[in-house]
């Protein structure tokens, strides 16, 4: 059994922690934690296993983990706080923040649609390398040039890694602060956490190695329904990884930490998670990231019910960036919000029941509709766990 490193649980919270020593006892983690915020207090951080291969180095409260898309999350928070200050609008149009961005018939783009992945962006045009990817200026013209791949507002596909580009380069442009800076200066540095977007090179030592679990024995139907979302050539491909850009282990890369990657690279652990998300709803530690009007805004779904997903081939829900309660994100209930990550990372805020919570792990589960059986159970635990307080 891998040892739990940090166990911080208040009384009535402990299936929380059984829900995460499950996953690790079972070999379904090799190194995970969980973490829930209720009422303003962190009532359960459950940290175990190990963040390397040869299991010598402990996954504890001094390990970073790279989220992959969970990172949406952090950006839509930081274009929100735009939106709070006055320097962003979600129905105005793109151009009128980036000009450059009218180019190729997307002058009429709103902010709103492209944060809900209705711009039709969801890769690059060109063909682009790993290094041209990691330098923010070169992607972000390269997006600025692409002709939009549907209609602009006639279908929503999820910009899996352009996203964070397009959202940065709005907080850039109208903060006058990079993603990065903006997120440790406005968002973790006051609230006491850690969550980089672009990571300093003096804490790669920290980070997990990420590792992927052996892939299941698909059915023939599930197997043509992977290589129809994700194949060679699919929208999935594409997206996903920038038409090959983006392969196997380039994640585990140090230069690819040490970008700014706004929709997959962000790295952070379970506690910085939570606490972003409940400072979302509430005040933490004295800190409040915006107040409820502009949170009714940033929240709601802009995608039809029902409307298909043209890259991920399902019904995905996304309101300015997050990804709304749905039955393939059912979070902590109907009023919450968050976004996953590849693999089976998790962060949500639930405000109906005063709740935040994130899940995060080094070893990656594929899965056919998203059900990740371990994020599954650590919620599962703390929703029936916040109702019994």
């Amino acid at each position: 059994m891998s040892k739990v490193w940090v166990n911080n649980v208040e009384p009535g919270w402990e299936p929380v922690r059984d829900a995460l020593v499950e996953g690790l006892s079972s070999g379904e983690d090799r190194g995970a934690g969980v973490a829930v915020m209720h009422r303003g207090r962190m009532v359960a951080e459950v940290i175990g296993g190990w963040r390397d291969k040869q299991q010598t180095l402990p996954y504890d409260g001094n390990t970073l983990q790279l989220v992959f898309s969970t990172t949406k999350g952090i950006a839509s928070t930081a274009i929100a706080m735009c939106v709070e200050r006055g320097l962003l609008k979600y129905d105005e149009k793109v151009s009128t923040y980036w000009p450059e961005f009218a180019a190729k018939g997307k002058g009429d783009v709103t902010v709103a649609q492209l944060l809900s992945h209705r711009a039709g962006l969801f890769t690059i045009e060109r063909d682009i390398t790993l290094e041209e990817c990691l330098n923010w200026d070169t992607v972000t013209q390269a997006l600025a040039d692409t002709t939009p791949f549907f209609p602009v507002d006639s279908a929503h596909g999820y910009h899996a890694i352009t996203f964070g580009w397009l959202a940065g380069e709005l907080v850039r442009r109208v903060s006058g602060k990079n993603i990065g800076r903006f997120v440790q200066e406005e968002i973790a540095g006051p609230l006491g956490v850690e969550m980089y977007i672009g990571l300093p090179e003096e804490h790669e030592h920290r980070v997990a190695h990420l590792m992927a679990h052996p892939l299941p024995k698909f059915t023939p139907e599930e197997a043509k329904l992977m290589m129809e979302r994700s194949g060679i050539g699919t929208n999935g491909w594409k997206a996903l990884s920038i038409k090959g850009t983006f392969g196997n282990g380039v994640f585990n890369l140090p230069e690819v930490h040490r970008a700014e990657i706004p929709g997959a690279n962000g790295i952070s652990n379970v506690r910085a998670l939570a606490t972003i998300y409940s400072a979302t709803f509430r005040e933490v530690n004295g800190v409040r990231l915006f107040g409820d009007a502009t949170r009714e805004l940033a929240t709601r779904n802009n995608t039809p019910s029902g409307e298909e997903d043209v890259v991920l081939l399902s019904n995905t829900e996304f309101a300015m960036g997050y990804m709304v309660h749905s039955p393939r994100t059912p979070f902590g209930g109907p009023s919450s919000y968050g976004h996953n990550g590849a693999g089976g990372s998790t962060a949500f805020a639930c405000p109906a029941m005063d709740l935040s919570l994130s899940y995060a792990m080094n070893t990656m589960l594929t899965t056919v509709n998203d059900a990740d059986p371990r994020c599954a159970r650590v919620t599962a635990a703390a929703m029936k766990c916040a109702a019994n307080a």
